[in-house]
Formats: C-alpha cells, structure tokens, sequence
C-alpha cells in the first residue's frame, strides 16, 4: 500500500533523490558553461581572435539552452501520462552519456570543423535532458510535501542545482590546480566530463529508491488523461505559462551572467580568474543551504512577496555588481558575488519550485511547469552570456550589462505582480483533480 501524501518518511527520501541526482546532472550541464568560458574558445575555435572564440564558445553553450524548450515537452508530455520518477531516470542516463562523450571528443586540431559540430551536437542532446529534468525533479518532491510546507521541501531540489555548480566548478579548478596548463588543455579538462559517468551511476540507484508522487498515482484513468498535455496546458492554462516564463527570465537570465560571464569578465579586466571562480562557488554553496530558508518564508508570507523581493534586489544590485568587480579588490568581488547570489537570486529559485507547481494542474503540471521554466531558460539563461560579451565588446564598459541585468528584473517583476498568490488559494488543486477523477491505488 503506497503511503498518503505528506507521510515524513516518503517526503525525506523524495526531498533526497531530487537534490542528489539534481546535483548530478547539473553538475554535467554546469560543466559545459565552465568549460566554455575557460578553454573551449581555445580548443575548439582557435581560428577565432579570443574574444571572438569566447562568443563562439557562448555561442555552443546557447545551443544547449536553445534544446531545453523540447526536453520540457517531450518529457513534460510523458510524465503527465506515465509519471514523473521514469522520466527521470530516463533524463539522468541520457545526460551521463552526452557528457562522457564531450570529455572523447577530440579538438580543432585533430579533426577540423567536425570539433565544434560535434560539440554543438553533444550540448543539444544535454539541453533536451536537462530540459526534462527541472520540472520532475521538482514534481517530485513538491507531490509528495504536505500543502503547508510545500516551499520548505521542495527547494531543495533547487539546492541540488546549486550544489551541482559547485562540484562542477570545484572538480574544474582541481584538475587545473594539478596538471600544467599544457596538460590541462591536452587532457586535464577531459577528467571532470568522464567523472560524471560515475556519478551518473549513483544518481540512478538513488532515483530508483523514490516513489512515484501520490498525484501521478492518483491521477485520472488513461482514457481521461489530456492526449497532448503541451496543447492542453496552452489552451487551459496560458497565463500560467506566461507568468512562468516572466518570472524566470531575471532568475536565469542573471544566473548565467553571474556564473558563466563573470569568469571571462574578470579575465578582460585583469582580475584573478581562481579568485572569481572562488567567489562565485563560496556563494553558490552559500545561496543553496539559503534556498530552502526562502522556501520556508514562502510557506509563511507568500510565493509572490518573497519573489518580487529577489527580483527587485536584482535591479538594485546589477550596477554595484560590476562596480565592485572593478575595483580588483578580493574583499569587495567576494561581496558582490554573495548578494547576488544568496539574496537577489536565491530569494527566486527558492521559491519557484512551489510557486510554479501552484499554477498548474496536476493532470498537466509537468508539461506546464517545464515548458513555461525551458522557454525561459532559452531566451534568458542562453543568450545572456553572449549578450553580456556583445555589449562589453562594443562599450568596453560594465554599465551597458548592468543595464541589461535591469531590464530583465523588471520583466520579472512585472510578470510576478500579475500572478496570484497561490499559497493558500491554490494549493489544493492536486484533491481536486484527484476528487474529479478517483482512481484507486493500487
């Protein structure tokens, strides 16, 4: 007999599952944007004048981005029909695979153009499994939380994402710390990729231990299930999806400024480049044990408050980021990357796992929840590094990125302030769907 929704011992192993193989394949996907501000350019666009072969390189990492949209509703489409728990194990082993792959491929010089296609190949098949993954690993924790600490719970598969930056980046600067820099372009940039074979293999034996959520369980009969759940959700839940797609565009659009242009930011500018990657990774780790504390506010103040708060500390902290990045002093770069990550963008994501399962259905949740998530990403967290390096390239200043960071805080707070808050008004649309269409567990 499966237990009820809410029962403590399933949540923790759900809340578990998600942030581990969470981590893991974010982890994978993470690695790819280090990879390409650092040596990517190099190996695979030698060709290019450097800041041109950064672009390139952004530009590859964006093809990833530009997939995410359809790993959402190819597998938002089957985990509304057959449940959220395959779809992730399905997810977890496509992303193992892709990158061990990246880490065989040989370079520009070895194989001549066929590099970079063949790179651009690898990060699209990423892209489609990580385009799946948000919205179940999510779900899959967020289905089985009780209603009244739904935010607490469920942000910690957010803080999976976090914690998979940080392996990410950690085991980066590890294999550059112990290898020459001949050696790490020859190969030490080679050991992180193969690395996640490994990890994949113990993200697939924990996700096999989770059950699957209680309303996929008791969802409607087959016959009543939505045919195509994408169509479905555009048709009865289009402002939903819209308001998904706002709030995310300053949460990922920011995040990938923060985390992929700082590093080569800080280069041009002569700044310690181990001294960036530090900051970046001390808040990172700092930003994902606050995730689940600003879900838990989000419990007892609202969806929409908490969010608009990060959203709006966004667009005050943009210019100061910057500001305090130029004045080359370590103390100050520490400061910057803290804010800006464990308060402007950690107040976001820890509260959108719970604040986008609120929007939908659970008949079409995933679907709606992974379409409105990757085509944000897409938009904002794929081409805001390149547009960060376009601007830089043409003012040679900061000013115009802090600009643009300005920009997308305001479409997110204006997409959150039409939203409802859905705390305690909608919390209870997974009884309700199950009430319309009573299915007995077996």
């Amino acid at each position: 007999m499966a237990e009820p929704k809410g029962a403590p011992r399933q949540v923790r192993t759900a809340a578990i599952a998600s942030l581990v193989g969470s981590a893991l394949e974010w982890y994978d996907f993470f690695l790819y944007g280090t990879a390409a501000a650092l040596v990517f350019n190099t190996l695979f666009f030698p060709t290019f004048d450097p800041l041109v072969g950064t672009i390139a390189a952004f530009g590859t990492n964006a093809a990833g981005f530009l997939a995410r949209p359809l790993g959402g509703i190819v597998f938002g489409h089957f985990g509304d029909r057959l449940g959220r728990k395959s779809m992730l194990v399905i997810t977890l082993m496509i992303m193992g695979v892709s990158t061990f792959l990246i880490g065989m491929l040989p370079g520009y010089a070895t194989i001549g153009v066929w590099a970079p296609v063949l790179l651009v190949g690898l990060r699209i098949v990423q892209g489609i499994a990580v385009g799946g993954e948000w919205g179940g690993g999510v779900l899959i924790v967020s289905e089985h939380a009780p209603d009244h600490r739904r935010g607490f719970y469920s942000a910690w598969s957010q803080t999976g994402v976090g914690l998979g930056f940080v392996l990410s980046a950690s085991v980066f600067t590890l294999a550059q710390a112990v290898t020459s820099k001949d050696a790490f372009l020859a190969w030490g940039w080679r050991v992180p990729f193969l690395a996640g074979i490994v990890l994949t293999a113990v993200g697939l034996v924990i996700r096999m231990r989770v059950m699957e959520t209680p309303a996929a369980r008791q969802a409607a009969p087959a016959e009543k299930k939505a045919r195509l759940p994408i169509l479905d959700v555009l048709r009865t839940h289009p402002k939903a999806v819209l308001i998904a797609f706002g709030a995310r565009i300053a949460e990922n659009g920011a995040l990938y400024v923060f985390l992929t242009f700082s590093l080569s930011y800080a280069a041009t500018i002569g700044l310690d480049g181990d001294l960036v990657l530090t900051a970046v990774v001390v808040g990172m780790l700092a930003e994902s044990f606050a995730m689940p504390m600003w879900g838990a506010l989000s419990d007892r103040v609202g969806r929409r408050p908490v969010y608009l708060g990060g959203a709006i500390a966004m667009i005050v902290w943009a210019y100061p980021f910057f500001l305090m990045f130029d004045s080359r002093n370590p103390v100050l770069v520490f400061v910057a990357a803290f804010v800006a990550l464990v308060i402007c963008h950690g107040t976001m994501i820890g509260t959108q796992p719970s604040f986008f399962h609120e929007l939908f259905d659970s008949r079409v949740r995933y679907s709606g929840v992974a379409f409105g998530h990757e085509l944000a990403s897409m938009v904002a967290g794929g081409f805001s590094p390149i547009i960060a390096t376009a601007l830089f390239a043409w003012a040679g200043a900061s000013w115009p990125i802090a600009l643009f960071l300005m920009g997308m805080g305001v479409v997110t707070v204006i997409a959150v302030a039409l939203a409802p808050e859905t705390t305690r008004h909608q919390s209870d649309r997974d009884e309700e769907a199950v009430t319309a269409c009573p299915r007995p567990v077996p």
